[in-house]
């Protein structure tokens, strides 16, 4: 049976079939929990005393910590934006850990941003201290995966694309929500991380669904190998792991790209920008995003987020 961490204001909990159980710990951040299996274990044999619905449940990624996310890492995602997917490689880019926010939370659009978009993507939770140069195998990935959680990486395109730079445009606060439940792993739960589903919806209309197998190009092996050649991972650090096809923004039509490369850049982007707006995918006020990842027989289950849209 999987173990899910759940998280409150007041403590840590364990999602058992009987309801949410408290885990006895003095742990205040993920890494710390990360620590304290055996409080982890204990409360789960134990048992839950109350309803997982009446938490208010937070992020069980705490803050301060490194958000790292891969760029096109989806086939779908990767034609979608007008790209080969043969030709796409394995890159990285930061958020800050300030946007994190709670799996029922509001997503908070400031006033000065004009196209949100929506990712629905798996997040890796980092179990141990990684130093540059370790090397990661196959067969010792799941030592340093500690668990599997759902997460969205709200953008702001109309910040983003122009600045060709992600960082602002993905880090506002609440622009990365993040749970319900931290999926505990063991090595052969991970071995079936190609078979989880990924889906959102905004206000009830499915924008996005996609398996894992057949469609994400850099697997949590590569990009735990990559990463390392160059950065250190800490326990409680979050990886992004990309997300599929379906987001409001897509690549023009080639003929339209083709013009708009020969036009200055601010002439470009004010018209790029134009057609944009008539976009009806883009996420309004009080829209309702639901996103959920789990496998079909419902074996590995990381829960559901549901985010209302706010605008400032």
């Amino acid at each position: 049976m999987t173990t899910s961490v759940l998280r409150t204001a007041d403590g840590w909990w364990v999602h058992t079939p009987t309801g949410a159980a408290r885990i006895d710990t003095s742990a205040a951040t993920t890494a710390e929990l990360l620590a304290d299996r055996a409080a982890i274990a204990t409360a789960a044999a134990a048992g839950g005393t109350v309803a997982v619905d009446e938490l208010h449940l937070l992020s069980p990624v705490t803050a301060p910590c490194r958000v790292v996310a891969q760029m096109t890492n989806f086939e779908s995602h990767v034609r979608d934006s007008g790209m080969n997917p043969k030709t796409v490689p394995l890159t990285f880019f930061r958020k800050s850990s300030a946007s994190i926010s709670g799996p029922f939370e509001d997503i908070v659009r400031p006033a000065h941003v004009g196209l949100l978009d929506y990712e629905i993507e798996i997040g890796l939770v980092i179990g141990r201290d990684i130093p540059v140069g370790t090397r990661i195998t196959d067969a010792d990935l799941a030592d340093y995966i500690a668990g599997l959680t759902i997460t969205n990486d709200v953008s702001a395109r109309d910040i983003q694309l122009p600045q060709t730079q992600f960082y602002e445009a993905k880090s506002y606060p609440t622009f990365t929500p993040v749970g319900p439940a931290l999926l505990l792993v063991d090595a052969g739960e991970l071995a079936r991380f190609g078979d989880l589903r990924l889906r959102l919806s905004v206000s009830g209309d499915e924008r996005q669904n996609a398996l894992v197998d057949g469609d994400m190009l850099y697997r949590p092996l590569q990009a735990l190998q990559a990463l390392t050649r160059f950065q250190e991972l800490a326990a409680g650090d979050l990886i992004l792991t990309g997300t599929p096809a379906g987001t409001a923004l897509t690549a023009p039509p080639k003929p339209i790209e083709m013009i708009g490369n020969l036009l200055p850049s601010a002439v470009k982007w004010k018209a790029f920008f134009a057609r944009q707006a008539k976009n009806p995918k883009y996420l309004q006020h009080g829209d309702v995003i639901e996103a959920s990842v789990a496998t079909d027989d419902g074996t590995l289950d990381l829960g559901a987020q549901r985010l209302t849209v706010r605008h400032t």
